[in-house]
């Protein structure tokens, strides 16, 4: 039998790498669409390299996405590529909106002009609730978006809606809630924390700042949330879903189990940074995915204790592993000697100092 074959696009981020995992482990034949660059950013899925094919694309470039679904015609289309950062899309409204919103459309349009029978996955966000009206939120709760970053995520879900309304195409979106894991990047608060815990336990840092502590979020496992978007796609017709918990816990509440697992107590070591804070707050996302487990069967795995755990512990490793490499390097490294031998204590601590950041 001819194996499926499937294209992401992120497949470099957190949930291309576990959704790649899946897929191939499903027996598909696996493209990851990547962007042309002069560094290569494959930590994510070095382990999947030879067992994915990895393509050039742009989802500024119509082009080049009509030429990669004439070459590799694929049965599935997971469109996971956006910039995805909160604070950054205040700074850069008009490239989130090219990238998360408009590379929607020109997806979407390749697909129309190549293949309709493709179907397609757009990774929507709880964000585009923003400034919930209810509690907890379905796919039936109005939005109110509350940064650039999900206003182009609305737009992005509402143009799926209207290709699969208006062409006949096998479209959905996933309405993702929070969902992260040791692969999230640490621009995230969750990675934030889970890195400056281990940092604080291994004597690397002295505080851990965050911004606004009090702010609420459905939390689960990316790993998890990506056999979602898979049972979306195997749908005999088209349909969005929320992909939630179900369960709220503030930044504060993952910090001090962060800290806890580490050992720690939070209090002595978190401080409050307002410029940390967003221009418009969301101050609630909880969502209601009773519909997912009620035609997809999906229900989450990984509890959150576990994920906050488990994230906590896979920073450990990598930071002890990294000082360990870092030492062995430093015992043939004169600077190091210097470092250890120079008689003046100030002079210690900074030549150590400047070790430790290489």
């Amino acid at each position: 039998m001819k194996k499926r074959t499937a294209l992401i696009t992120g497949i470099t981020g957190q949930d291309g790498s576990y959704l790649a995992e899946l897929l191939f482990e499903k027996g598909y034949r696996v493209f990851g669409m990547v962007r042309r660059s002069s560094t290569e950013t494959f930590e994510r899925i070095a382990h999947l390299i030879g067992h994915i094919e990895l393509v050039q694309g742009d989802l500024l470039d119509q082009l080049s996405l009509i030429n990669l679904l004439r070459q590799i015609r694929p049965r599935e289309v997971y469109n996971l590529a956006s910039q995805s950062f909160v604070p950054t899309s205040f700074e850069q409204p008009v490239l989130t909106g090219e990238f998360t919103a408009l590379g929607v459309t020109r997806m979407l349009e390749a697909i129309k002009l190549v293949d309709r029978s493709i179907r397609f996955y757009q990774a929507s966000s709880s964000e585009m609730f923003g400034q919930v009206s209810e509690s907890p939120q379905n796919e039936k709760t109005p939005f109110y978006p509350r940064n650039p970053y999900a206003v182009a995520k609305l737009y992005g879900h509402w143009i799926t809606v209207n290709y699969r309304e208006s062409y006949g195409i096998f479209a959905v979106s996933g309405i993702l809630f929070n969902h992260e894991s040791p692969r999230r990047g640490k621009e995230f608060v969750t990675r934030r924390i889970s890195d400056g815990v281990a940092r604080i336990k291994l004597g690397l840092a002295k505080k851990l700042a965050l911004g606004n502590l009090e702010a609420k979020r459905d939390w689960g496992f990316a790993g998890d949330y990506t056999q979602a978007m898979w049972l979306m796609l195997q749908q005999k017709r088209p349909r969005d879903f929320v992909i939630a918990t179900g369960q709220t816990h503030s930044v504060r509440e993952f910090a001090a189990l962060a800290f806890k697992t580490a050992g720690l107590h939070w209090r002595r070591y978190v401080v409050e940074d307002r410029t940390l804070f967003r221009p418009a707050e969301v101050h609630l996302l909880c969502g209601d995915a009773s519909k997912a487990r009620r035609v997809l069967g999906w229900k989450p795995k990984v509890s959150f204790e576990e994920l906050v755990k488990m994230m906590v512990e896979a920073d450990l490793e990598r930071l002890r592993h990294c000082e360990s490499r870092r030492s062995a390097a430093g015992r043939s490294n004169p600077v190091s000697e210097i470092a250890f031998r120079h008689p003046k204590r100030r002079t210690r601590r900074a030549l150590w100092r400047a070790l430790r950041s290489q």
